[in-house]
């Protein structure tokens, strides 16, 4: 009997220790908070850039970056009434051509990776551009400059006829507190979408000429010519200027061109020819 109570009390002073062990080691575990998790990584292009505050001049694109998986939207709107028809009371009637009919366009960009951004425009004429582009350099301490390679396709009547591709660089100069300049030299085909056969003089050279002015620490003058230097250039070469106001994540512009297109395509097709010029505006909007 003395025997069965001396291993009773060895075997129970040897499993003690190892419980009371335990339970220490589960009421630190308790005790010890969880890690904190790791901070996110701080992604540059969520920041506003006053200098660029967005991915378009007027038509021609800047070098803003989409931020990854995110979007932006925006409306283009040309009224169809030249401002110099007629006299003065006749363009006051005709509320500066608000009366009159205009070409809408809409467009969606995404950010699909970082420093890629693919989109898609359509305008009210039935003509739909797909468009992507990649930025191949920053302007910082490595470059004196902001580089980006673009490429576009567009067709008419809902993309089923008269396709135009497009190829180009966009270079931009930020300019510390002043705005931006940019220079755009672009290769277009299937321009001459008019005439029944194609002649020598189907494609155009583009070398898109834009700045944006920061005059106001949110509103902006911009100003862009596009001349053509070889290939079909019918018509005359597409200026444009405007002013524009960013609110936010918005950026309202009101502008005037000698032209009314707005995708690639139509740029290279130039203005209306003479001395007609139209009103019309920008809406944009930065989902991020």
């Amino acid at each position: 009997m003395r025997t069965l109570v001396l291993i009773l009390v060895l075997t129970a002073a040897a499993i003690w220790p190892v419980d009371a062990a335990a339970q220490a080691t589960q009421t630190a575990a308790q005790t010890t908070p969880p890690p904190a998790p790791a901070a996110p990584e701080d992604d540059p292009d969520m920041d506003l850039n006053t200098l660029q505050p967005d991915f378009a001049l007027i038509n021609l694109p800047t070098t803003l970056r989409v931020p990854l998986h995110k979007g932006a939207f925006r409306i283009t709107h040309r009224f169809g009434r030249p401002l110099g028809a007629g006299d003065f009371s006749d363009l006051a009637s005709d509320l500066f051509g608000f009366d009159n009919g205009a070409q809408i366009g809409m467009e969606f960009r995404f950010g699909v990776m970082r420093g890629l951004q693919a989109g898609i425009v359509r305008t009210s004429d039935k003509t739909i551009e797909f468009f992507g582009q990649r930025n191949l350099l920053q302007q910082g301490a490595a470059s004196p400059v902001g580089l980006g390679l673009i490429a576009s396709v567009d067709g008419t009547d809902n993309f089923s006829e008269e396709f135009t591709p497009a190829i180009g660089l966009v270079v931009s100069r930020e300019i510390t507190g002043a705005g931006a300049v940019y220079v755009e030299p672009m290769w277009v085909g299937n321009v001459n979408i008019f005439e029944p056969v194609i002649t020598a003089d189907d494609n155009t050279i583009l070398f898109g000429l834009g700045a944006r002015l920061r005059i106001r620490p949110t509103v902006y003058l911009v100003g862009e010519f596009i001349p053509r230097l070889t290939g079909y250039d019918a018509g005359v070469n597409l200026g444009t200027f405007a002013i524009e106001k960013r609110a936010g994540g918005h950026s309202f512009q009101i502008n005037f061109s000698n032209g009314t297109g707005t995708t690639i395509g139509q740029l290279a097709r130039g203005g209306s020819g003479g001395s007609d010029w139209y009103i019309g505006f920008n809406i944009s909007r930065k989902f991020f």
